[in-house]
């Protein structure tokens, strides 16, 4: 008896701590990752979800994440092949330059656009900005402008750019969400693409001199990390873009001003918290399937060929679960719009959709079929209210019609005369 007890009492423990194991497991979800970057985003490429967020509209430096929007303006301008001049503008670069880094390269030397496009965004080469810069505009200002430009193009609120390799001006700025639109943007691109998927690359000029580089992202080809773009400044901190790729589903992170420490962890480290936490978090349900998510008064014309109505409340059902990911942008920006399409008695009955609900956040938007959830009790009364209202009179002057034509009719007696 001893025994049977202690095996109860074992199945009881263990029952427990899986159970508390899991719920663990869950709550982790549940709670946020704490990162060093100031302000960051994560958004699933597919749908355009914002899953994770922190300060995403907090208008911040980009430095080198810049250079995605510089190489949008490269690939619609000009092709692989074309070649490009280095300029005086590139030779004044500061450090972190082709020029300065690998080997000097001389003024009035020239190189593939591809070669530009692959120093620009794999080794995050300054003077290759400029390069591109000035050789699509007349000057550096010029080509700020059309940078600014394809802002206004991409409907970016709370970005504006001066410089085309990010260093540090005060009126440079962007947040991580309009960045996360300008990564996505460039993501498009199978140029850019196919350039930032590279780990290294070699870079050739007109006279002969040659650059190995690697890129800069130390998380590409880990755990999912298919390219992305880093960025650094003082008053920047450290930056990343990077995209993942898991089991066929497309996220992107974005974290801006981290910390840069001896080793150049933390803002790597950051990346990686927010997008494991995203690919784990599950979105809230909004409405489950055949709940009712509201009521709606709606016109039935009862009668074809006559503009007779009458307006009947509706419960309105959806037949799938609608859900959203429940963060502090969403769910301030959340809207919903039911829209009614679709009138009858097969759609009152719930048999076919009566209508569309709009389920919409930021860049998200999906539209979900809604049905009548009217009962049978209440179909049947709101019908028979209607035909009885129209019917009553009518049935009124046929009953009053056959009355009248069966009442018996009255004959007036005739005198009889006698004739003589």
């Amino acid at each position: 008896m001893k025994r049977k007890n202690n095996i109860i009492l074992f199945v009881l423990m263990f029952t427990i701590c899986l159970n508390f194991n899991v719920s663990a497991s869950d709550a982790s979800y549940d709670t946020l990752p704490e990162i060093y970057g100031s302000s960051a985003i994560t958004v699933d490429m597919q749908t355009n979800e914002i899953i994770y967020e922190k300060n995403p509209d907090t208008k911040i430096y980009p430095a080198s994440t810049t250079k995605l929007l510089t190489a949008i303006l490269l690939e619609k301008n000009k092709k692989e092949t074309d070649m490009l001049t280095y300029t005086a503008g590139a030779k004044a670069q500061p450090e972190s330059s082709l020029n300065t880094v690998t080997h000097p390269i001389e003024v009035g030397d020239s190189m593939s656009a591809k070669d530009v496009m692959d120093a620009l965004l794999i080794f995050s080469a300054n003077d290759m900005a400029y390069v591109i810069a000035e050789n699509l505009s007349k000057d550096v200002s010029e080509f700020a402008n059309k940078m600014n430009e394809e802002v206004q193009n991409l409907n970016l609120k709370n970005t504006h750019f001066v410089t085309p390799n990010g260093l540090h001006n005060p009126e440079h700025y962007t947040t991580s969400y309009d960045m996360s639109i300008i990564a996505r943007e460039a993501f498009k691109n199978s140029w850019i693409r196919n350039t930032i998927y590279k780990s290294t690359s070699t870079i050739t000029t007109s006279k002969g001199a040659t650059f190995s580089i690697i890129n800069t992202n130390k998380l590409l080809g880990k755990d999912g990390c298919i390219g992305g773009k880093t960025g650094y400044t003082v008053p920047a901190g450290r930056c990343l873009v990077a995209i993942y790729e898991r089991d066929n589903r497309k996220i992107l992170g974005i974290v801006m001003n981290s910390i840069y420490d001896a080793n150049d962890t933390y803002v790597f480290n950051d990346i990686e918290k927010i997008i494991n936490w995203s690919y784990n978090k599950a979105p809230y349900v909004l409405h489950k399937k055949d709940s009712i998510i509201s009521k709606k008064n709606v016109d039935f014309k009862f009668l074809p060929f006559v503009n007779l109505k009458k307006s009947i409340e509706v419960p309105i059902k959806t037949e799938e679960d609608i859900n959203y990911y429940d963060n502090d942008l969403n769910k301030k920006e959340l809207q919903q719009k039911i829209t009614i399409t679709n009138v009858n008695i097969k759609s009152l009955k719930g048999k076919i959709p009566i209508g569309i609900l709009t389920v919409k956040q930021r860049d998200f938007s999906k539209s979900y079929k809604i049905y009548s959830a009217l009962s049978k009790y209440s179909f049947s009364k709101q019908i028979f209210s209607i035909y009885s209202i129209l019917f009553m009179p009518l049935f009124i002057l046929i009953l009053i019609f056959l009355f009248m034509k069966n009442k018996p009719r009255k004959y007036k007696k005739h005198k009889k005369y006698s004739y003589h």
